[in-house]
């Protein structure tokens, strides 16, 4: 990993900007952040420290921004201390990652606290991979019916005084909390998460189409994995997945593994939701980066095989082992999607439903430094965090 640059000019890039791709383009940075985009053929002169290096033709696109994550290179964000965080934002930045959400499981009070603890202490420090930016709460206020990898041991209804804990000791920390709406005391939760500037999510629910609406009314404004683990659609009857296709306040997560979303069900979240109200995940577990063979998920025993996670129990799916640009490869070779709108799945949304998007998730003059240089078979060619080369 190499320090940060006082100036940097990269140049013949195929740089993916907001208007448009610039086929022969350029971005300079300095301090960490983008200072100019453009055309190769208006560039002016530099700083005489200048550091000039040619893409030769590669695609420049914004790092992604991954809300939904769980852990990898056998670290799972439950039981991490500061070396197992550094450890996975490595894991996940060498894969294309910039920025991430530390994700948890459905588990007692006081685990979840300690994550959070750990987060906010690694959040306040240098972080030298891809940055965490916050916490995704996923559970434990979920459906014991859809509960997937959840562990039903620590279900419950939702726990305002937990909220409360939470952002007095932690302010800013949690950016986004999974929870089943049909719950006794949900939607008065889902209220006080949105009056923290925490996203309120629905998944692992047994919710109605109704009942979703409702929430949104009250301010749920995001789908976690969608399809997994919650009502299905029937035109009579249409469900979670009803609800958040239908409705333009939900954002729909999706998994472009290959196993947890049909390819023709990923066309059909997009062309409703259309490509700024989708937000591309990974899920991933500990498992991710690692070989075949039995792991852990939030206390419950999970084998791997063939890359794929699921649990010993009843073989449901765990989690996943995808990174970010397997999962945005997987759009574009086999679901067809263009690679700008695969980009925007990937950093832009994210960025912006955290309201972060001032900073990170687009290269715009102003923001981070957070890049990635890839082949034309979107092959990863390295990594740029605040301007700063971190895999090649």
């Amino acid at each position: 990993m190499s320090g940060a640059l006082k100036e940097l000019l990269v140049v013949n890039a195929r740089v993916l900007a907001p208007a448009g791709t610039i086929e022969q383009g350029y971005v300079r940075i300095q301090d960490g952040k983008i200072t100019a985009i453009g055309a190769v053929a208006e560039l002016d002169g530099g700083s005489a420290d200048l550091e000039r290096i040619d893409a030769q033709g590669a695609w420049l696109i914004p790092g992604f921004v991954d809300v939904h994550v769980h852990g990898g290179a056998n670290h799972d964000f439950m039981d991490a201390d500061a070396d197992g965080i550094r450890e996975i934002t490595k894991f996940h930045a060498s894969n294309g990652t910039t920025s991430m959400l530390a994700t948890t499981l459905t588990a007692p009070r006081e685990e979840l606290t300690a994550v959070v603890e750990v987060a906010a202490d690694f959040m306040s420090k240098p972080m030298p991979y891809a940055k965490l930016v916050g916490v995704h709460l996923e559970g434990p206020f979920v459906s014991v019916k859809w509960k997937g990898a959840q562990n039903p041991a620590y279900i419950l209804p939702p726990q305002t005084e937990w909220l409360e804990e939470w952002v007095s000791r932690f302010p800013g920390v949690i950016k986004l909390q999974t929870l089943a709406p049909e719950l006794e005391g949900s939607l008065e939760y889902i209220e006080k998460l949105a009056a923290n500037n925490i996203v309120p999510s629905c998944g692992h629910t047994d919710a109605t189409y109704d009942q979703i609406i409702a929430a949104a009314d009250h301010g749920l404004r995001h789908a976690t994995h969608t399809f997994n683990a919650m009502t299905p659609l029937h035109h009579r009857n249409p469900g979670t997945v009803g609800a958040v296709l239908s409705d333009d306040r939900i954002v729909a997560e999706v998994i472009a593994d290959g196993h947890h979303v049909h390819p023709a069900g990923i066309k059909i979240v997009t062309r409703a939701k259309g490509v700024h109200n989708v937000i591309l995940v990974t899920d991933a577990m500990a498992a991710a980066g690692m070989p075949d063979g039995d792991y852990d998920l939030g206390g419950l025993p999970v084998h791997m095989k063939c890359g794929v996670a699921r649990l010993k129990e009843n073989d449901s799916l765990a989690g996943s082992t995808l990174t970010m640009i397997s999962a945005v490869r997987y759009l574009v070779k086999e679901v067809g999607v263009e690679l700008a709108d695969a980009s925007r799945m990937a950093s832009a949304n994210p960025a912006r439903q955290l309201g972060l998007d001032d900073s990170i998730g687009t290269l715009e003059v102003g923001k981070q430094a957070d890049f990635l240089l890839l082949d034309d078979e979107l092959n990863l060619q390295s990594t740029w965090v605040d301007g700063r080369k971190l895999f090649a």
